[in-house]
């Protein structure tokens, strides 16, 4: 069983992380590619474009975003390969930027993983 776990970016990079994934579209501002120390940068996993725009806009309540990226990921094509490249890792950390760390499409790509693994 892989263990899944979510940090910010910005945090140190450390040996406990096992394999690093960055979970964004954009790349974070202000990291470099050298201390970001990614595995692999998995952007067609993350949030279309308008439903991330639409909920940091405030058009999308948490709990609607929440139900629309679920849905968005179980159609997404991209998701039985990323399953596939983590499924043999240890450890697998989703890195992100967002400072709210409560209200974070990490979260919802964490559980939808869970039940696919």
């Amino acid at each position: 069983m892989v263990d899944i776990q979510m940090k910010r970016i910005y945090e140190p990079a450390e040996a406990s992380d096992g394999f690093r994934v960055l979970v964004d579209r954009l790349w974070p501002r202000g990291v470099s590619k050298d201390e970001a120390k990614i595995d692999l940068w998995a952007k067609d996993i993350t949030p279309s474009t308008e439903l991330r725009q639409d909920f940091h806009a405030g058009k999308d309540s948490w709990p609607e975003f929440e139900k629309l990226y679920h849905s968005e990921l179980l159609h997404n094509p991209a998701l039985p390969e990323f399953i596939k490249t983590i499924s043999d890792q240890k450890t697998v950390t989703l890195l992100f930027a967002a400072k709210d760390t409560d209200h974070t499409h990490v979260k919802v790509l964490i559980n939808v993983l869970k039940e696919k693994l």
